[in-house]
């Protein structure tokens, strides 16, 4: 059963888990107080009337100051206040017949609800739509929702893994959200935090034992995943994955940096969590998707239990993001010490991970293992996400960075691999507004940490000048998107070269294959160009990618007919490539270039 509150007919039914209290007790807004009856297990019950949707309430801890439901669906006064019931039952879904998408049919658009629109808010995304439809996405990701202190974050610092954040909506915005977009055939996927919580708000602990000191996490103790009275740690977070499907009809899960996840359990929590998943899917008939963010290179996540790992439906593939911008032009320092460019982007596309099982000079060890055998669906690949842009000093996005032809084949080198592509907000017309990281904490200790924090992350970066101000309501402001661009150039032009890569990319067979048996890659490092082949029965695509400032000359392997030239003239390219190549002759590939030929064999 999910702790917090539920409702059965007219009866509110609450569990809370707190091991080691003596005693616990429901408190009203009238006052009332309703003593809990303890259980097995750590676990405090209540049947009652008394509580009805609507109702703010909070818990009492062995006669402690009372504390807002660890498990609240619902802050709308913010996260020190009381919490509200709320029955998901009475949500009015028009959903019926949706069926989510085959993951390999996923081309995503990540975004961040607060800067995405005007409004900062669910109604505002759902009046983009429309927009997202026509540009060619089929499920859009949206940034952690759990609420967090003031109006202002990432989403990162969320400390009610339950709550949808008040700002945005709070669960009624974010189920009418969800709904229209099945109603317009996009499936919804939701960035979801279970390796650590926030620091303001964060009550957690004086429930129970929700963390250990026997790891650390580069945000504080580690979540309690396999020490003593893990149990009910576990049930709380895996309780949460299932009510985002169950309830809010989420159809994907993209969970944050798992590598921070500390288990040692002899069934990963991720493991349980996949189980658990699996028996939900057989009751609804519903189909849903984990996705992992993790930088160990390590397959176990996304190989299924017979193989000894724990079933993850796919993951994001950083280091292909790394190769690619590196052969773009990005100096190689920080994170991107390990890539050599152009070499290693051709590595990613044929093996995913760049390091495999190899030594890796930044990290001083060999590290990662071999993807052999995983198809192409397995993995997310992007030019940009929140993480690239916003952990910049600067918050500078692609379009800040490169040249509008440069753009344009960072695009095409995330379409045309064998992987599930993924934008953030704002890329398909080149939004020229930075991505800041941004919060709105109220404790002016906690403020001046972070702000040092963000300061100290750029020494490596030997960034010059300081950090925008985290706090400062002008940071966030300055990351909204400014969506009158669409009506100025030369971001009508990216706009429309967007859509024309993704309608290719989804009109394909070769383009939509997950089977990287049939991509081959070839790469000259001398001249920074590299040839994709995607095949598909009996035809095949080669894809020339330039990343040079010059022209190079490419000899044609078989007679071929041009589908895609981003040096045209209709993308404001310098000038076209022949619509038709003979076999042998020699074609000019331009500078910062794509160029696809269709070959039939």
């Amino acid at each position: 059963m999910r702790p917090g509150v539920c409702f059965e007919s007219k009866e509110a039914v609450v569990q809370l888990w707190a091991p080691l209290a003596q005693k616990a007790g429901l408190l009203l807004e009238d006052g009332a107080y309703l003593p809990l009856e303890k259980g097995d297990r750590g676990y405090w019950h209540l049947r009652t009337t008394a509580l009805q949707p609507g109702s703010r309430y909070r818990f009492s801890i062995d006669g402690q100051n009372p504390l807002p439901d660890p498990a609240s669906l619902s802050q709308p006064d913010g996260v020190h206040a009381a919490s509200e019931a709320i029955d998901v039952q009475r949500f009015q879904w028009q959903d019926a017949q949706w069926h989510n998408l085959p993951l390999e049919d996923y081309i995503i658009y990540e975004l961040h609800t607060g800067t995405f629109s005007p409004g900062g808010n669910f109604e505002g995304i759902e009046r983009k739509l429309d927009y997202l439809k026509e540009l060619g996405i089929t499920a859009i990701e949206i940034m952690p929702v759990a609420q967090f202190p003031g109006s202002r974050n990432w989403g990162y610092d969320g400390v009610f893994p339950y709550a949808v954040q008040n700002s945005f909506g709070g669960p009624e915005g974010l189920a009418r959200l969800v709904d229209a977009c099945h109603q317009k055939g996009l499936s919804v996927i939701l960035d979801v935090v279970y390796n650590h919580l926030g620091p303001e708000g964060n009550y957690l602990g004086a429930y129970g034992p929700y963390f250990t000191d026997k790891y650390k996490t580069p945000w504080g103790s580690a979540i309690n995943f396999d020490d003593a009275w893990c149990d009910g740690v576990r049930d709380f977070f895996i309780e949460n994955a299932l009510m985002w499907f169950r309830d809010f009809h989420i159809d994907a899960l993209r969970l944050d940096a798992v590598h921070a996840i500390k288990d040692f359990s002899a069934r990963h929590v991720l493991q349980e969590l996949h189980e658990r998943l699996a028996m939900l899917m057989q009751e609804t008939g519903r189909r849903h998707y984990l996705i992992v963010e993790s930088d160990l290179n390590d397959v176990r996540f996304i190989n299924p239990k017979e193989k000894g790992g724990y079933g993850m439906d796919a993951q994001w593939v950083d280091e292909f993001h790394h190769a690619l911008r590196v052969a773009a032009g990005e100096a190689r320092q920080g994170y991107y010490r390990d890539f050599e460019g152009i070499g290693h982007l051709a590595k990613s596309y044929q093996d995913a991970y760049v390091y495999d099982g190899i030594y890796s000079p930044h990290r001083h060890k060999t590290f990662g293992s071999k993807t052999t055998g995983q198809p192409g669906n397995k993995f997310i690949v992007f030019s940009q996400n929140h993480d690239q842009v916003g952990n910049r000093m600067l918050g500078e996005r692609s379009s800040q960075l490169y040249a509008f032809e440069m753009q344009k084949l960072l695009a095409a080198a995330v379409m045309l691999s064998p992987f599930l592509p993924l934008l953030f907000m704002g890329e398909e017309y080149a939004e020229s507004h930075p991505f800041l990281y941004f919060v709105s904490h109220t404790d002016p200790d906690l403020v001046a940490a972070v702000r040092k924090g963000r300061s100290d992350e750029f020494k490596e970066f030997h960034a010059a000048g300081e950090a925008p101000d985290p706090q400062s309501e002008e940071t966030f402001q300055q990351s909204k998107l400014q969506w009158d661009l669409l009506e100025k150039e030369p971001h009508q032009t990216m706009l429309r070269y967007y859509k024309a890569l993704l309608a290719l990319r989804k009109s394909n067979p070769a383009l939509k294959d997950p089977n990287r048996a049939h991509l081959a890659v070839a790469v000259n490092k001398a001249q920074q160009w590299l040839m994709l082949i995607r095949k598909n029965k009996d035809q095949y695509l080669s894809c020339w990618l330039n990343f040079s400032k010059s022209a190079a000359e490419i000899k044609v392997p078989h007679d071929g007919k041009k589908l895609f030239d981003s040096a045209s003239p209709d993308w404001k390219g310098p000038v076209a490539a022949a619509e038709n190549a003979v076999e042998g002759s020699t074609i000019l590939l331009q500078p910062a270039s794509i160029l696809i030929y269709q070959h039939h064999v």
